[in-house]
């Protein structure tokens, strides 16, 4: 069983980065950082007024990687930060120059991954998705019995 297992683990792994890669080199090819492409990517498929707090919770990337993504795309006039419950919290909109950029950098990565799915069936999107998030439940719990830096091991 350990065998399969590892062996499953290093399928996964490698299908991860090769996942990983092909945003990365999207990101790229669009002439965008990473960071920014996907804040772009949320706003364009969240279709909200989101929080800047709620961008950052979002993306699993060091929170001032994001700031300084969004004080780049507001400089440039992609987004503008408006006020939101408090001085502290600020929502994040497009403008129209944004709408524009995504027209040409994001949706056709939506479109691409949408084709992705649509060549599944629903059936085989639902095991997908369904086997993907038990996988990160039962990896997030096993994470969490970690012992933090200090305890454990010596």
């Amino acid at each position: 069983m350990e065998c399969k297992t590892s062996d499953a683990l290093k399928r996964y792994n490698d299908l991860i980065k090769e996942n990983d890669e092909l945003y990365r080199r999207a990101a790229k090819k669009s002439g965008l950082s990473e960071c920014e492409f996907w804040i772009l990517y949320f706003l364009r498929t969240e279709y909200g007024k989101p929080m800047q707090s709620e961008i950052c919770s979002s993306f699993y990337l060091p929170k001032q990687s994001i700031h300084s993504a969004l004080r780049k795309l507001e400089a440039e006039g992609h987004i503008v930060q408006t006020e939101g419950g408090n001085k502290r919290s600020k929502r994040i909109l497009l403008t129209e120059q944004g709408k524009t950029l995504c027209e040409k950098k994001v949706d056709p990565i939506v479109k691409a991954e949408k084709a992705a799915l649509a060549g599944l069936s629903e059936e085989e999107q639902e095991v997908f998705m369904n086997l993907f998030e038990k996988y990160n439940g039962k990896l997030k719990m096993n994470m969490q019995a970690i012992p933090e830096k200090g305890g454990g091991i010596s």
